[in-house]
């Protein structure tokens, strides 16, 4: 075998079996797709499939009788080496060792772009991910969400998809409004004028720190009639301090009426400052944005405006009490929602619904959010308001991530953003380093819950993850470098001397990487690529430590090099899909 066209050889084997199938019956017609999965057992092949059950039922007949009818069908491939029914009905294939060999030479050439494909077709897709309201620095609960719409980002794009990474800027609401006043209370103390400070506002340094740059910056400049900020207060209030939400709006109105313009200029100073921060402590953890789209905007070019217009229209709204209300409960939410409060404001809502149809009107095809868990009763009404705007909500996927809840020293680390205590990404990132912090993030499957024990993530042991998966790297290079060969000439040597179960185990496992890459794409599972690499790392740790490399027969020597350059070249790969680098040297 000299030449090489199926980089993925379960696609090959499903087209074989489709035109095997095809010679027996019509799928279009009884709606049944093939499938393969890889076997346990080697000594059952490398794939099987079960289609011949499922067509006994449409069929009428033994589903051994159907699989033997599809094996007989079957096309010739030049790599495949054998093909058995075996229990129930199961068609199980077996790869020529040949061809899995030959793979490594595909490897070994294609580098950096090995496990890549044309499975996206192009196709645009949109990934929203963080969108955290920019009212304080990230903490270590937004990291998971940042690493897993990083790790989807790059996993999508490998696998031919037209990826946007966005970021959806909350800079118009309550959060921004409740940090503004903050940062003013505290800017008027550095005055020593003394307002008690809202229990329910943000506590953090951050916000002290932004309060001196303005007072370093302007002094006195936006000192204002600061008596009337607890005007139309109970006095009980007045001397205490405000605790509830109704008590912390009246101060943000009076805020907004002392200051005037002055408002617009400490507004847009934390926004920018925290914008900021949220920027650079991001790009430090290797996640960067194509778009940072503002809400604000949706509201200065009129499409919250337009888009509720188009709900009426359509005769999704109705007016109650004053504020007008989506019918959701049409679409399957538990209720109706305000779009629009009687004081004529527009709600969050409101602005992301018109901020999802204009994800669609730029063109995207498909769009993926990246949610917390908790926006889990924001799913149909959001979908619901797609369906009402005449658009397909199947269009829209969301995913939804379990925050990571940080352990150290066995305890947990408090998490609340409003009281200012908190473990930020930045800290995490820099106690236990950012290879670290985006492999343990995506670990487990993004709805599941996940444990962050900091302790393990700095450990350099076998048990720690990361580390065992990064020393299979470096193992590697430290045998390369031995040898002191060209990595490039041993893209044509010889392999046909790979013969023990632990090689063939280690080719096969090479092979399933352009799968995985697949099925972590078409199921939004960045944690499959983890596991992966767990599972290739284990299978060269044993591989290692049972055998030798530079032995004196040379085409065992090369064909063994070109094998563990090639694992080496997939955990590269894999590493940099999720964002982790690949160290020669531990």
């Amino acid at each position: 075998m000299t030449s090489f066209d199926f980089p993925n050889f379960k696609t090959h084997f499903i087209t074989l079996i489709e035109k095997a199938s095809s010679a027996i019956t019509s799928l279009e017609t009884i709606a049944i797709s093939v499938e393969l999965t890889r076997t346990k057992q080697a000594s059952h092949g490398d794939y099987s499939c079960n289609l011949a059950m499922h067509l006994a039922k449409p069929l009428h007949k033994n589903p051994r009788e159907i699989a033997q009818l599809l094996i007989n069908a079957l096309p010739s491939s030049p790599y495949l080496e054998k093909v058995e029914v075996a229990g129930a009905g199961f068609i199980n294939l077996y790869l020529k060792d040949s061809a899995k060999k030959q793979f490594l030479h595909l490897i070994l050439r294609s580098k950096n772009a090995f496990g890549n494909s044309t499975f996206g077709q192009g196709k645009k897709i949109q990934v929203e991910f963080v969108s955290a309201n920019p009212t304080g620095p990230l903490h270590v609960g937004h990291g998971r969400g940042a690493a897993i719409g990083a790790s989807l980002s790059n996993i999508l794009a490998a696998a031919g998809f037209d990826v946007s990474r966005e970021f959806y800027v909350n800079d118009a609401g309550r959060q921004m409004d409740i940090l503004t006043l903050s940062t003013w209370l505290r800017y008027l103390e550095l005055n020593h004028i003394h307002v008690p400070f809202p229990q329910n506002a943000y506590q953090g340094e951050y916000v002290r720190t932004m309060a001196q740059l303005i007072f370093q910056a302007h002094a006195q400049r936006y000192v204002h009639q600061p008596e009337l900020l607890l005007d139309s207060l109970p006095e009980a209030v007045r001397a205490t301090a405000v605790n509830t939400d109704e008590q912390l709006d009246k101060l943000i109105v009076n805020t907004k009426k002392i200051l005037g313009q002055d408002y617009t200029y400490i507004h847009n100073f934390v926004l920018t400052e925290q914008l900021g921060d949220c920027r650079n402590d991001l790009m430090e953890f290797g996640v960067e944005f194509d778009t940072w789209f503002s809400e604000q905007s949706l509201y200065d070019n009129g499409l919250v405006s337009h888009t509720i217009d188009l709900l009426a229209k359509k005769h999704h709204l109705y007016q109650q009490d004053g504020a007008i209300w989506f019918r959701s409960t049409d679409f399957g939410d538990e209720k109706d929602r305000v779009v629009q409060r009687e004081n004529g404001q527009f709600t969050y809502f409101a602005s992301d619904i018109a901020y999802h149809l204009n994800k669609f009107e730029r063109g995207f095809e498909q769009v993926i959010n990246i949610w917390g868990a908790d926006h889990h009763g924001y799913i149909p009404r959001v979908k619901g308001a797609l369906q009402a705007l005449e658009l397909d909500a199947e269009r829209l996927q969301i995913a939804l991530v379990q925050f990571a809840v940080l352990y150290r020293d066995g305890k947990k680390a408090p998490m609340s953003t409003r009281s200012g205590e908190f473990v930020t990404l930045r800290e995490l990132r820099q106690e236990v380093g950012k290879d670290a912090a985006r492999f343990f993030y995506v670990m487990r499957k993004s709805d599941q819950h996940l444990d962050f024990d900091m302790d393990l993530a700095k450990s350099q042991s076998n048990e720690n993850p990361v580390y065992y998966v990064q020393y299979a790297h470096a193992r590697i290079c430290s045998v390369l470098t031995q040898w002191e060969g060209n990595i490039d000439d041993l893209q044509e040597v010889n392999v046909d001397a790979l013969s023990t179960p632990a090689e063939l185990a280690l080719l096969q496992k090479l092979i399933d990487f352009p799968d995985t890459i697949e099925i972590a794409a078409k199921e939004s599972s960045p944690h499959l690529i983890a596991f992966y690499l767990r599972e290739l790392a284990s299978e060269f740790h044993s591989y290692y430590n049972s055998a030798r490399f530079l032995v004196p027969e040379i085409p065992l020597q090369h064909a063994r090099l070109a094998l563990i350059a090639s694992v080496r070249q997939v955990l590269h790969n894999g590493l940099t899909l999720l964002g982790v680098s690949a160290p020669d040297k531990m």
